[in-house]
C-alpha cells in the first residue's frame, strides 16, 4: 500500500511497507468531510467510519456510526495535521503529524510510526485497495 503526502515542498509517494519515498508529479487535492465537532483540524471518512483530527489530546475522534457517537483515540500520537482512511478497508488509517506519518491497520487502536521525516505535511491519501483523502490546515 502506498500513501500520497502533500507537503510544503511538493507531493511525495511513500511505500508504507518499505518506507521508500518518491517525488510525485500529480497534485493531491483531498475532498473535505464535514464533521460537527469542536476544534477539528482535518477529517476523512469511509462508509460509516469517520475520523477527525482535533486540536487537543488525544488528537483523534473516531466514529463507526457515521458521526452519531465518537470515541477518543491516538493517546500516544503528536498533534495532527491530516488523516486518511482507506476507501475499501476503513481499518487502514494514515495520520500525519507535522512531519511524521503514523499508520494503523486496526481502526486506530494501535499506530506504527514511519521512520522517515518529510517537510511540513498538509494532506495525505492512501492509495492501494481504494483511495481516501484527508486534509489538514496549513501549519
Amino acid at each position: 500500500m502506498k500513501a500520497l503526502v502533500r507537503t510544503v515542498s511538493g507531493t511525495f509517494a511513500v511505500d508504507l511497507e518499505t518506507e521508500e519515498v518518491d517525488e510525485e508529479e500529480q497534485e493531491l487535492e483531498p475532498a473535505t468531510v464535514a464533521v460537527e465537532l469542536p476544534r477539528v483540524v482535518a477529517a476523512a471518512a469511509s462508509g460509516s467510519t469517520v475520523v477527525a483530527v482535533v486540536d487537543r489530546r488525544p488528537p483523534l475522534a473516531i466514529s463507526n456510526d457515521a458521526g452519531r457517537t465518537w470515541r477518543e483515540a491516538g493517546g500516544g500520537l503528536p498533534p495532527g495535521f491530516a488523516i486518511a482512511v482507506d476507501d475499501v478497508n476503513p481499518d487502514l488509517m494514515l495520520f500525519a503529524g507535522r512531519n511524521r506519518l503514523f499508520f494503523s491497520e486496526n481502526g486506530g487502536v494501535f499506530w506504527r510510526a514511519l521512520v522517515l521525516e518529510l517537510p511540513d505535511i498538509e494532506a495525505v491519501a492512501l492509495v492501494g485497495s481504494g483511495l481516501a483523502f484527508g486534509q489538514g490546515g496549513t501549519p
